[in-house]
């Protein structure tokens, strides 16, 4: 069994910060990238960030600049570091893992069960 937890989503004005958590816990043999995703009311779930075991980050355009991920290994754990917040930015956010189960064969998409972000104009 394998379990992603996000913590961090909250109501903050705009302008403000907010750091999201995501831990990956149970037989995981080896992750190989994490990141985030979001789904705003009504639209489709878009990726914001992405970081790999090998240290390369991506973001979407739209929070280039604002948001910064970054990947605790030892712990299994990402982090996104949201800062300038804008109301565009209101959306639930997602966790996401491409990993390896104890004795299984291949990689795996698992995500977490989502927190939700509020920004408030």
């Amino acid at each position: 069994q394998v379990q992603l937890v996000e913590s961090g989503g909250d109501l903050v004005q705009a302008g403000g910060t907010l750091r999201l958590s995501c831990a990956a816990s149970g037989s995981i043999d080896s992750i190989n990238v994490m990141g985030w995703y979001r789904q705003a009311p009504g639209k489709q779930r878009d990726l914001v960030a992405h970081a790999t075991n090998g240290g390369s980050t991506g973001y979407a355009d739209s929070v280039k600049g604002r948001f910064t991920i970054s990947r605790d290994n030892a712990k299994n754990t990402v982090y996104l570091q949201m800062n300038s917040l804008k109301p565009e930015d209101t959306a639930v956010y997602y966790c996401y893992a491409v990993l390896r189960r104890v004795g299984g064969l291949g990689f795996g998409n698992y995500w977490g069960q989502g927190t939700q972000v509020t920004v408030s104009s």
